[in-house]
This record gives structure tokens, sequence and C-alpha cells, in this order.
């Protein structure tokens, strides 16, 4: 009674591996996305990427405002009996029409900040969807190795039976309590690697609990290889580094504008004597000495190098595309052919050995090397899955596409 109580118990656990969704109820897909962006922007990393991206946007604020404030100008004199004045306001012109090329520049800074922003909330997104995924594995290793624990101790129940009835003899017994006692190591092991996993999970997602744990199906959508030639241009660091490139090359006419001096009107009035006083006054600087040629020249070189940076971000995201799509393929053939190899063999496999143990057709040395030759294709099979979705997840994250991945789950 008790071994077919530990068989039932066995055949639970194996079933949970091979169906990953029922191994704790989920809230709705629509739930769990809002739960975990809730938790993903109260990240102290993402709260601090959020004010660097304010504090740009308030600075492209102020490059959209006029240049130049108009000056208030007063003079007051005595003598003698007089008491002569003037006041007057004088106003530098933005002849070159220098707010136009800031007023530009000011969006590009814009959008370079909200994608800067973007691809760190998305890298914050992976390293926590990284820490649920590795956290599935740890847990699926922890309950696989208590599950090899309980089943060699009543296999040593049973062969210690056997043996008081003269059926096996001391050697069988020994063996068994040496893989028992090897797996009471691997299970510790497996214990502190869950609970090493649980504490960066938690340091990710602060509100976690097991019943957050299954990430939805429809996260991990079938990824179309065309699809990634037109996400390539679409992606946060690309983007972000086109936007830097048009910020440079707007602050490289800005910086060509000024080399030309803007002129400064002024209008006053006042009293000379006991004659009133109305002048306009006109200045510009004299760009004789210092023409600023070298400031313009040193810009539009680095636009040259905001533009090479962008190509090389471009080409190194591109082939970070094509990289994770061709792991993806490669982990998801494997474990597509595991499930294949494994559907249903590991209780009937676990039936069959334990089978011809008890017929007598099997000694226990055989009975134990085909009981962990077992466990270690169950060990595969989560190292595999875990693989294939960490794959999965890398595509996402070098495709851009997190963030859409997640707007999924509202629909």
């Amino acid at each position: 009674m008790r071994w077919c109580v530990f068989k039932r118990f066995i055949a639970g656990c194996v079933c949970a591996l091979y169906l990953p969704g029922a191994v704790f109820a989920t809230p709705s897909d629509s739930s769990w996305e809002r739960w975990f962006v809730s938790q993903i922007k109260q990240h102290p990393d993402v709260i601090a990427a959020e004010e660097t991206m304010n504090s740009i946007m308030s600075m492209a604020e102020g490059r959209e405002r006029p240049l130049y404030n108009p000056e208030l100008e007063t003079e007051f004199e005595r003598e003698g009996q007089d008491n002569p004045y003037r006041i007057g306001i004088n106003q530098t012109i933005d002849w070159r029409d220098k707010r136009a090329v800031r007023i530009q520049q000011a969006g590009f800074s814009r959008a370079a900040a909200r994608q800067a922003f973007e691809l760190t909330l998305q890298q914050e997104m992976a390293d926590a969807l990284q820490a649920l995924i590795e956290w599935q594995a740890a847990n699926s290793q922890s309950a696989l190795a208590l599950q090899q624990e309980a089943q060699l101790g009543t296999l040593l129940d049973l062969v210690t039976e056997r043996q008081q009835a003269g059926d096996l003899g001391q050697v069988d017994a020994e063996l068994t309590f040496l893989s028992l006692s090897q797996r009471l190591n691997a299970t510790a092991q497996a214990q502190v690697q869950l609970k090493r996993v649980e504490a960066r999970l938690r340091e990710r997602l602060p509100d976690w609990s097991p019943e957050r744990t299954q990430i939805p199906e429809q996260f991990w959508p079938d990824v179309n290889p065309e699809q990634t030639a037109a996400w390539l241009d679409a992606h946060p660091a690309v983007l972000a580094a086109r936007y830097e490139w048009d910020v440079l090359q707007q602050a490289a006419e800005l910086a060509r504008r000024e080399t030309k001096a803007d002129p400064t009107l002024g209008v006053n009035a006042g009293r000379t004597d006991e004659d009133a006083v109305l002048a306009v006054t006109f200045s510009i600087p004299l760009n004789v000495r210092n023409n600023f040629s070298a400031e313009a020249r040193a810009a539009s070189q680095e636009a040259l190098s905001a533009e090479a940076r962008y190509r090389a971000t471009r080409r190194r995201q591109q082939r970070a595309i094509e990289a994770s799509t061709d792991a993806l393929a490669e982990f998801q053939q494997g474990y597509e052919r595991w499930q294949s190899l494994m559907q249903g063999r590991g209780e009937r496999s676990e039936n069959l050995l334990e089978k011809q143990w008890r017929s007598g057709d099997m000694s226990t040395t055989e009975y134990l090397l085909a009981l962990q030759q077992r466990t270690e294709g169950l060990v595969a099979g989560i190292e595999l899955r875990v693989q294939f979705q960490l794959a999965r997840l890398d595509q996402l994250l070098q495709a851009g596409q997190i963030n859409a991945a997640l707007t999924q789950l509202k629909r």
C-alpha cells in the first residue's frame, strides 16, 4: 500500500514536469501583466532611469525657449542743478534663427531619452522574467531531488524487508544506503539553489509569491524570422543611437550658425538739461580675433562620430537578433524532441523497472543505475525547458519586443 501511494505521488510530479502550467494556479493573463509591470516600475533602477529621462525632458523644454531676454538699461547723472537721465531696452535678435535648430534638437533629445528609458525598462523586465524562469527550473529540480530521496528511502525499506525474507543479500541494502546518502547531498544543494534564486527573484519583484510564478503561455509568441528585420530599426538601442546622432547633427548646425554674431537693437529715452532725448542703438560683435570655426568643426566631427556609433549599434543589434533566433531554433528543436521521446515514458519506465526488479530479472545495482538514468533524463528535460524559455526571452529582448509581448496579455 505504501509503495502504491508513493507511485501515485511520483506520477503526479512527472505530470507536473510535462505540464508546467499546471504546477501553480495562476491569475488571468491581464491581471498577471498588470502585477508584473507595476512591480518592475517600483524598482529603484527603473525609478532612477525615469528621473534621468525627466531631467532630459526638462532640459529640452528649456532649449525650446527664446535665446535672448531683453535687457533693461538705465543711466542717471548729476550736473550742477540738472539731473540728466536715460532709460532704455536692448534686445539681441536671433538673426540666424538658432531657436529653430534648438527646437529640433530638443525634439530629438526627448525621443532619445524615451528610447534610453525603454531600453532600461526592457532590460529590467528581462532580468525579472529570467529570475522567474530560473525559479521554476530550480523548483522542479528541488521537487525531483525530494522525489528521488523519498523513492530511495522507500526502496531501502523494501530491500530490508526482502533481505529479512532471504530474497536479497546485505550488498543490496548497502548499495541502496549509499545511493540514498548521495541523494541527501544532491537534495540539500537543490534546496539551497532554490533559496538563492528565490532571494534574487524577491529583489526584482518584492510582492512575488509562488502563485505569481507561472508566466502566461501567451507571452511566448511564435516568432517569424522575417519579422526580425522590421524589428531591428524599432529597437530602443538602435533608435536611441539614431536620435543621438540627430541631436548632434543639430548641435553641429547650431555651432555653424553661432560663428555669425547676432545684432543687438536698443531704444532709450531720457532728458538732458531741459531737452528730451530719444535714441536708437545698434551693436554687433566683431568676430575678428575668434570666429569660432574650430568649435563648429568639432561639433561636425562629433556628429560624424555619432553616425558611426549608430551604424555600429545597428549592426551589433542585427547580429544579436540573428544569433538569438538561431539559438532559439536549436533549443526549441531539442526540447520538442525530448517531449516527443519522453511522452508517457516517465511513469511507464518506472513501472517497468520496478516490475523487473521485483521479479528478479534485474539486480539491485542495475535497478539503482536505471533509476539514476531516469532521473537524469527528467533533469535534462527541465534544463532543456529552461534553456528554451531563456532563448525565447533573449530573442524578445534582442528584438526589443518584451513590451509588445506583455501588451498581448491585455487582450
